[in-house]
């Protein structure tokens, strides 16, 4: 089966690191689906706007894969040393390189060039990832009351307080980094306290280091 894009996303996350491992459900962060010239028609989406959610089928386009598929995965919820079945987990390196993200749906932006362009929060997704296919979200068939979440259920998310410096260029996005910085985007092995990380948002990069529950922010920079 030949599969071909028929959008596109955007957003400010121009590199994988930081882009947040599920994000939570009320967000700031936005991306646009903007559709390819193929399927830049309005009766495509007609009836769309009576969602509140949707589900978009992706591509992990930049994860790095050898010829072999590996039979298990270590996720970075477990620390990053735990192995766990790659069908037991939504780890980017699978047979198939599809990413499944339901999001919520802020609008229709109807564009001169771009024509109609999807506005969703919740998108765990790189700057020009392909998305293959959008679903509707509905509610009787996809939300399930009594499921479980697996080893998700004995790992708590853990948010890091973000220290800010006393002053900052008034430009920068501070909600959306505010919510990228305080998921630990840091690899679930590091822990170094000294080591510095880079991570890369829209026009900027923040520099950071991480101790115990404090994330210290070390320079701001426009890219």
């Amino acid at each position: 089966m030949l599969l071909q894009p028929i959008a596109y996303a955007h957003n400010g996350f121009t590199d994988k690191f930081g882009i947040p491992r599920q994000v939570p459900e009320h967000t700031c962060l936005r991306t646009r689906i903007v559709f390819c010239p193929a399927y830049r028609n309005n009766d495509a989406i007609r009836g769309i706007e009576q969602f509140s959610h949707l589900w978009l089928v992706w591509g992990f386009h930049e994860a790095v894969r050898g010829s072999q598929h590996n039979a298990t995965v270590r996720p970075p919820r477990l620390g990053g040393n735990t192995r766990v079945g790659v069908f037991a987990s939504r780890s980017p390196y699978r047979p198939n390189p599809l990413g499944l993200t339901s999001v919520r749906l802020v609008g229709v932006e109807h564009t001169p060039h771009e024509g109609a362009v999807l506005v969703v929060e919740g998108a765990d997704m790189l700057d020009g990832t392909p998305i293959y296919d959008i679903k509707p979200y509905v509610r009787y068939a996809d939300c399930h009351a009594d499921s479980r979440d697996g080893f998700v259920d004995t790992t708590p998310r853990r948010l890091l307080k973000v220290v800010w410096p006393e002053s900052h260029p008034m430009q920068l996005p501070m909600d959306e980094l505010q919510e990228v910085l305080e998921q630990d985007p840091r690899p679930a092995y590091h822990s170094d306290p000294e080591r510095v990380y880079g991570l890369d948002y829209a026009d900027w990069n923040i520099h950071f280091r991480v101790c115990d529950d404090m994330l210290f922010i070390t320079d701001i920079r426009r890219i």
